[in-house]
């Protein structure tokens, strides 16, 4: 089944590529009459390639051949064009092609009123098998509907477990794909606008697609005689021969996996049709670190200059910080310098002002404090000694005069004599 394909060109470059290829296109329909999109789902507008006939299908039922008989009494006028070959091969005045805008999803032309969704998903497609008996609904467009279908490709999910997996068929010279299409025109009985719909013939999947899916669309080469026999108006009878053409693509095809984002119908970009995996792929998170990579590479540090301002300045911000800290670091270096290794000296004194120190008055308990606010400890910042002088010590507030190894040995003489010393002065 068929039931995804891309469409993202315009219709002025579908008529270049089949005029290159052999193919006439007499009239082209607006480009809004086509629905451009690399995500083109039934129900929409696409471009149909066929004969301009009659809404009835066939170049004329009183003139129409079977296989080769031709109307003996048709001639075409000495005076108007150039005569040329049919795929018969028979002398035939110029028939005309166009390219025309059709619903895809085919409604016979029998129907009272439009179908609903579901209706008009079973005829998105046309078995060729069912094409092989003279019965069925397809019966009259067969014999005088036929067509093709252009676009780009087509798209087939490859169920890998629970998971279903998109991937893009196209040719591998990159042409628009032709599919072997039937038409029909219909006009319901509540409007008086005529609607034109199509269908997409299926065969089985050739060796290259059978990993995918088992069918494909009937693929036909512009410019061969096979395409030039399937659009001609003046076969007006199912033969053997139109049935062989419905056979596998014996071209070269080309299959990869795609953005899962193509399996919603109404999302559309061109990178659908894109391998997931290629260097042009925008979802590709190889891609994205190998963009990020260059593109650092390829800017620098000079091609940032914002960047390199702001640099600049938390460089000289952490400069002048560490500047600010310095003058106080060197200033406890310089005061620990000349501090002894003892650890009850506190902070030193000249020794000359070490006599005219006086021993702090000791309050009496019964003297009161004058203010009965409390006194908030504050620490006293270390003041700078001068170098060669002796330091005071913190455990011991010995005066002048009992300083030197003298006073020493007659203090330790007192501290190692008996209690009863004491009471006998």
């Amino acid at each position: 089944m068929c039931g995804r394909y891309a469409l993202g060109v315009r219709l002025a470059f579908i008529r270049h590529q089949l005029q290159r290829q052999g193919q006439q296109v007499d009239e082209v329909p607006d480009d809004d009459d086509v629905r451009e999109t690399y995500n083109f789902a039934p129900g929409y507008y696409g471009a149909v390639y066929r004969a301009d006939t009659p809404d009835q299908g066939g170049y004329n039922p009183a003139e129409a051949y079977d296989g080769g008989r031709h109307a003996a009494e048709h001639k075409m006028p000495e005076d108007e064009g150039k005569a040329q070959l049919t795929s018969g091969g028979i002398e035939d005045e110029r028939v005309k092609y166009k390219l025309q805008s059709m619903k895809w999803g085919l409604v016979p032309f029998w129907t009272k009123r439009s179908p609903n969704y579901g209706s008009l998903m079973k005829t998105i497609n046309c078995r060729d098998d069912s094409l092989a008996e003279n019965k069925g609904m397809w019966t009259s467009m067969k014999k005088r509907k036929r067509c093709v279908v252009v676009c780009q490709g087509f798209y087939e999910w490859l169920k890998k477990g629970k998971e279903k997996i998109p991937h893009f068929i196209r040719r591998k010279d990159g042409d628009l794909m032709c599919f072997a299409g039937l038409w029909d025109c219909v006009k319901y009985d509540d409007s008086d606008e005529k609607l034109y719909t199509f269908t997409i013939i299926t065969t089985s999947s050739n060796a290259y697609l059978s990993f995918i899916h088992d069918r494909m669309p009937v693929i036909l080469e512009p410019g061969s005689p096979e395409m030039a026999a399937w659009l001609d108006p003046h076969r007006t009878t199912w033969t053997k021969e139109l049935q062989s053409m419905l056979k596998p693509y014996q071209g070269e095809l080309e299959a990869y996996p795609v953005n899962r984002d193509v399996g919603k119908v109404g999302n559309n970009s061109p990178d659908f049709i894109i391998p997931i995996n290629s260097q042009e792929n925008k979802k590709n998170i190889a891609n994205f670190f190998a963009n990020t990579q260059k593109k650092a590479k390829a800017e620098g540090p000079s091609s940032q200059p914002g960047k390199v301002v702001n640099e600049i300045e938390q460089l000289e911000k952490s400069l002048k910080f560490k500047s600010d800290l310095e003058p106080e670091s060197q200033e406890i270096s310089k005061d620990k310098e000349p501090m002894t290794e003892s650890a009850g000296t506190k902070r030193g004194h000249p020794v000359d002002e070490a006599a005219d120190v006086k021993p702090a008055k000791i309050p009496r308990t019964g003297d009161t404090p004058k203010s009965p606010t409390k006194r908030v400890a504050s620490i006293s910042p270390v003041k700078a000694t001068i170098p060669g002088r002796k330091t005071r010590s913190a455990t011991s507030n010995g005066s002048a005069a009992g300083r030197g190894k003298t006073a020493d040995a007659k203090r330790a003489a007192r501290g190692s004599q008996r209690i009863t010393s004491f009471f006998k002065k």
